[in-house]
Order: C-alpha cells, then sequence, then structure tokens
C-alpha cells in the first residue's frame, strides 16, 4: 500500500481507496457517484431547460410573426430601447438577490429551494403570456429576475453536496447542454409556435409563453420528491419538525452500503457547518473571487447577448429572412455550444490544473467568431458572418461550466459550504453585470449601431473587449495562484477523521484533487 503521503500514479496505482478502516475498489466508488448521476442529474438537466427557455423566450418573441405585426414589440407597443430595458431588468434582479437566495438555501433544504425557484420560473413563465403594454413587461421581467436568482449558482452550490470539487466540472458542463439544447430546441419550435398565430385568440409567442409556463410549474412542484435532500451521516435520520413536516418527504439519494462508502468519500472534504456573517465576509474579502467574477462577467454578458439578439444579428446579416427561417438559423449556433461542452468540460477535469488555459482556448474562438461576424465578407448578407456567430457558439460551451468548477475548487477547500455557496452566487450575481451590459446598451439598445454595411460592429466590439478581459483575468489568477498560493486548498483535511488544516492525504481518492487524471482510465485503458 501506499504512504498516506506519497502521491498516487495513474493507472492501477489508484484502483483502491481508503475509506475508514477498510479498502474499496475505485470502481465501487465510480459506480456510487454514477448512481447520484442517475439520481440528480436528469432532474437538473430538466428544470435548467426549461428556466432557460422561459428566460430566454423574450429574444425569439421579437422575431417571431413580424410579417403580421404580432411580434413581441408590436403587440405592446414597444420601442427597441423599451425591448433592450426590459431584457436588462431581468439581470439587474439576478445581480441584487443571487447571493441572498444562495444563503437561503445553505440555510434550509437545496431541494426544497430549487423547487420553489422552479416552480416560480414557471408561474411568472405562464404570466407573461397576459403582457400587454411596457409596465407589465417590465414588471414581469423584474419579477421573474427575483424568483430565478439563485438558481444556477444552487446548482452549483448542491453539486458540492454530493460530489468532490474535481468531480463537479464534468457533471455542471453536462446539466450545462441543458442552455444549449433549449435554445437550439426553443429556436427550433417557435417556429411550429408561430403557425399557431392567432389560435385561441393568441398570438404565437404566447403561446410559447403559456405552454412552457405551465410544464415549468409542473415539474418545479415534482422536485419536492425528485431531487433528495443533504446528505447525512449513516445511521442518521431528519428531523420532520416545523416546517420540513408541511413538505414532501424525498427519498434518499442512496441507502445502505453505498450511502457510507459515499459519506466517507465525501467527508474528506465536505464539513457542514452553519454559516455566520464572519465567514461570509471572509469570502467576500477574498481577493481570489475578483479575477473569477471578471473573466465569468465577459463570457456570460456574451452568452446572454448572443441568446438575446441572436436573430436580431442573423436579420441584421440577411435582412429578407423571414420569421421561421430566423428561428431554424439560431438553433444550429446553440448546437455548437453543445457539441463544445460535450468534448471539452470532461477534458478540463481531467486536467484540472490547467482549467485557465482550457477557458482562454475557448474564448479566443469565441473573439474570431465575433471578429468573422463583424468583418468577413464583402457585403452585409455574407454567410461567411453567420459561420463567426457559430464560432462563438462553440466558444461559449465549456467557459461558464470551467469558470463554476474553478470556483468550487478553490472556494471549498478554503472556507466550506458557505465558501462555494457564497463565492458561486458572488461569482454569478455580479459576473451578471456583464448581462446587463450586453442586453441593455448593445444591438437594439444602441440605435446607431444598426446602419451601415456592417450592421451592430461596435456592439461585437464592445464584446471582444470584455472577452479580452476575461482571458486577462483567468491569467491574473493563475500567476497570484502560484504567488500566494491557495491555502488552505493546497491540503485536504477531512471532517471526520483529521483536524481541520492538517495536512494529510487521507485515501487515493483525496490525492486525486490534487493530481491530474490525465488520460488515465479512459475507456481504451480500463481493465476488463
Amino acid at each position: 500500500m501506499e504512504s498516506a503521503i506519497e502521491p498516487a500514479k495513474h493507472g492501477d496505482a489508484l484502483r483502491d481507496v481508503e475509506v475508514g478502516p477498510e479498502m474499496v475498489d475505485i470502481d465501487r466508488i465510480e459506480r456510487v457517484y454514477k448512481s447520484l448521476d442517475r439520481r440528480i442529474l436528469p432532474a437538473f438537466w430538466l428544470l435548467y431547460f426549461l428556466c432557460s427557455a422561459i428566460r430566454s423566450n423574450v429574444g425569439l418573441a421579437q422575431t417571431m410573426n413580424t410579417s403580421n405585426g404580432h411580434d413581441l414589440a408590436s403587440q405592446l407597443n414597444l420601442t427597441p430601447k423599451q425591448v433592450s430595458t426590459g431584457l436588462a431588468l431581468f439581470y439587474v434582479c439576478y445581480v441584487i438577490f443571487d447571493l441572498p437566495s444562495n444563503l437561503v438555501m445553505a440555510k434550509l433544504s437545496p431541494h426544497v429551494w430549487m423547487s420553489r425557484i422552479v416552480t416560480g420560473v414557471g408561474i411568472i413563465g405562464m404570466c407573461l403570456t397576459a403582457m400587454k403594454a411596457a409596465w407589465s413587461f417590465y414588471l414581469l421581467r423584474l419579477l421573474l429576475g427575483i424568483v430565478i436568482a439563485g438558481m444556477w449558482p444552487g446548482m452549483s452550490y448542491y453539486l458540492t453536496l454530493f460530489y468532490p470539487p474535481s468531480r463537479t466540472g464534468k457533471r455542471i458542463g453536462r446539466y450545462f447542454t441543458a442552455a444549449q439544447v433549449s435554445a437550439a430546441v426553443v429556436g427550433l419550435v417557435s417556429a411550429g409556435f408561430q403557425k399557431m398565430d392567432g389560435l385561441g385568440g393568441l398570438v404565437g409567442f404566447q403561446w410559447m409563453f403559456l405552454l412552457y409556463g405551465i410544464v415549468g410549474t409542473l415539474i418545479g412542484i415534482s422536485l419536492l420528491w425528485w431531487l433528495p435532500d443533504r446528505p447525512l451521516p449513516p445511521g442518521e435520520t431528519r428531523s420532520r419538525e416545523g416546517w420540513r413536516k408541511w413538505i414532501p418527504e424525498s427519498k434518499p439519494a442512496l441507502t445502505g452500503e453505498d450511502a457510507r462508502i459515499h459519506y466517507e468519500d465525501l467527508t474528506r472534504v465536505y464539513h457542514r457547518q452553519i454559516w455566520t456573517w464572519k465567514e461570509l465576509w471572509a469570502v467576500v474579502t477574498d481577493w481570489r473571487l475578483w479575477p473569477l467574477t471578471i473573466m465569468y462577467f465577459g463570457v456570460v454578458g456574451v452568452g446572454i447577448g448572443t441568446q438575446s439578439y441572436g436573430t436580431v444579428i442573423i436579420r441584421g446579416i440577411n435582412p429578407s429572412l423571414t420569421g421561421v427561417e430566423l428561428s431554424l438559423l439560431f438553433a444550429p449556433i446553440w448546437i455548437m455550444d453543445l457539441i463544445a461542452i460535450l468534448i471539452v468540460t470532461p477534458l478540463s477535469d481531467r486536467f484540472h490544473h490547467h482549467r485557465a488555459l482550457f477557458f482562454s482556448g475557448a474564448v479566443m474562438i469565441q473573439i474570431t467568431g465575433l471578429l468573422v461576424t463583424t468583418f468577413a465578407g464583402n457585403g452585409s448578407t455574407s454567410w461567411a458572418r453567420y459561420g463567426g456567430l457559430l464560432m462563438v457558439g462553440f466558444g461559449l460551451g465549456p467557459t461558464v461550466p470551467i469558470c463554476m468548477t474553478w470556483t468550487n475548487e478553490i472556494f471549498q477547500p478554503r472556507h466550506g459550504e458557505v465558501g462555494v455557496a457564497a463565492a458561486s452566487a458572488l461569482v454569478s450575481g455580479l459576473g451578471n453585470l456583464g448581462s446587463i451590459l450586453t442586453t441593455y446598451a448593445l444591438y437594439t439598445g444602441w440605435p446607431a449601431d444598426a446602419v451601415g454595411p456592417y450592421k451592430y460592429r461596435k456592439s461585437n466590439l464592445v464584446m471582444i473587449g470584455i472577452l479580452c478581459a476575461s482571458i486577462l483575468s483567468a491569467a491574473t489568477m493563475v500567476v497570484l495562484l502560484k504567488v500566494f498560493g491557495n491555502g488552505k486548498a493546497k491540503q485536504i483535511s477531512s471532517a471526520s477523521s483529521t483536524s481541520e488544516g492538517a495536512p494529510v492525504y487521507i485515501d487515493g481518492a483525496a490525492r486525486r484533487e490534487v493530481q491530474q487524471r490525465g488520460l488515465g482510465r479512459m475507456f481504451w485503458s480500463r481493465r476488463r
């Protein structure tokens, strides 16, 4: 058996993991986490799919049934500036309420809070059907931002209750694909909703809002049974007193020997504690938070800008396209996004010491795509410019999952549960200031930029600028971590067997947290 502090080698050296006094085959550990995947990831995928659809439907509604005057602006008598204002108001609330929502989630039952978020999003989604004027558009976008706040960082935090940090990147990437599939499917399905225009006295985009809202509400309620509550020590039962007695009891994620193995493996890095303002302040004042926030600012701003104005940009490339054609051309952008996630995020987990390199490479692809979209071809109808949008979609894919995973890896060992809850919420919340910039100040929010042979050139260049800031922040983070280190992140402590901060690696799985797997144990190298 290897020494407790000797670095593990790839391959056979990691076949056994010490859990308590016993040796457990690494394949058994892997089966336990795959069992968790089957319980958690489908629910996360579906809820994120629906919430992303409800959140972004407004972007498509801008170009649906325009020939009949049944698009969003025509029906509500909105100016382009009012549309961009309504889009931005959502993210204002998102920024303000992201952190409070995640901190409440850390105090209460996480699966109940997630159910509350999705149910609220579904109800507001249905209410969007009844919009009649600018004031109702503004109000409902504000309410949608309030109820959905905390969803994305909450999902990241929820994963850390069940998985060690090095295992989260691939899983964040898996359910993050829901946003890309949602954007593609919503774009395709919106073509069908446009065919329903006028049915039952509703225009096409109203049918879209209504049906997605109904499904979202039903899925939100079902999460009370579907998602498990946070794991408990083996043999311990959950209290059903107070408000909990009114909530349906969720089936545990694991039982029996699997639950014990999982708990012992997880306590290497996870220690549940009730947060105080002192711990919260320590997270807020940690310098490591701010490079991550700027990284997120750039990529999420470009992502939301592309999602909100994708059909507007395509129409700028070719103004003769119909609403249905715009919807169909919008979908491939997010198919490219999905492909990149499936390829890059698993690799970033296997080479997790180089997350900044994976992040920066993807951002460079976005920058190249925006340059092509802005300047390619000799005229405004050049389809090479549409190819640039596809490049932007591919580059967008892995950046947000990598950013959130890196946040978890840095803050969980340093600050524990409150570190993950607060840091992921702050990175997501403050980073979404980039979404406010791209939805309010660019494209339809910048009327002078919609003229000339290269429409939206200045908006695209602004997005290139914030992406450059993201790359610079990633490089800065790498340099500063090498100079100042990451404190407790250099050591792995067990809440069950070691004192806090003790520099000891208690098992083979713990050693994997600080050593890259690389291409070891890929399907071609596993023993049969």
